[in-house]
């Protein structure tokens, strides 16, 4: 692949985990890169090593063997603040449990991530507006999370993810908690909404159906790309 197109490569990883003077290996020796644009869906059973994988990508967490490139940048050479910046910059989530703040409401949810990248606060507000409109929310602007139902926080988790547009979107079991009805509604924005940004799209999932969207599916068994 193409440097200039690659936004994440993963070089020989391995993680490893010690506890109690036990030693747990989790990941062994992936290799890959994800280039612009693409969807990639990380599959595989319970305890493969899917989350794991997703937060090394991200710089969420380090690896004890190998490397994490992400937007041409080594992850190994930044501090925990480095990785912050980095991924402040480029990059989006979504998770399964939405992380919506409690006291905050919708619109003031969706505005966090720009107001936190220095957008000017009424350009902010615009943006948020745009964004909720896009997820059918534009009418639940004032609310709180407590009152929106699963499907209806999801969305609101989409629209924060997308606001400042990242380069990469990492998404953890994003219809995990969902209904098949509010799972399918969220799938058909995720990828509206990606396709918008032209975000590389990086998934953990257990649904088949969202995996099925994906371009490419990377499939992990006791810690090893199969």
């Amino acid at each position: 692949m193409d440097g200039s197109l690659t936004r994440i490569s993963a070089k020989k990883l391995g993680k490893t985990v010690f506890t109690n003077n036990d030693v747990l290996p989790i990941l062994h020796d992936i290799s890959f890169e994800i280039g612009a644009g693409e969807s990639v869906a990380v599959i595989g059973s319970s305890g493969s090593g899917k989350s794991t994988l997703l937060s090394l990508l991200a710089g969420l967490d380090t690896p004890t063997l190998g490397e994490v490139c992400m937007m041409g940048q080594s992850l190994n050479t930044l501090s925990e603040d480095g990785r912050a910046k980095l991924r402040s910059q480029y990059t989006g989530f979504v998770f399964q449990s939405f992380q919506l703040l409690p006291h905050l409401n919708v619109l003031e949810n969706v505005m966090l991530p720009a107001e936190i990248s220095g957008l000017d606060l009424q350009d902010c507000r615009i943006q948020s507006q745009y964004w909720l409109d896009k997820v059918g929310l534009s009418h639940r602007l004032e609310h709180f999370p407590n009152t929106l139902s699963g499907g209806e926080q999801q969305r609101v988790a989409l629209a924060r993810a997308f606001i400042n547009k990242p380069a990469i979107l990492f998404a953890d079991e994003p219809t995990g908690s969902l209904d098949e009805a509010s799972g399918t509604r969220v799938i058909e924005l995720l990828f509206e909404l990606n396709q918008e940004c032209n975000s590389t799209l990086v998934l953990v999932t257990h649904d088949q159906a969202l995996a099925a969207h994906c371009a490419r599916r990377l499939h992990l068994h006791a810690g090893r790309l199969v």
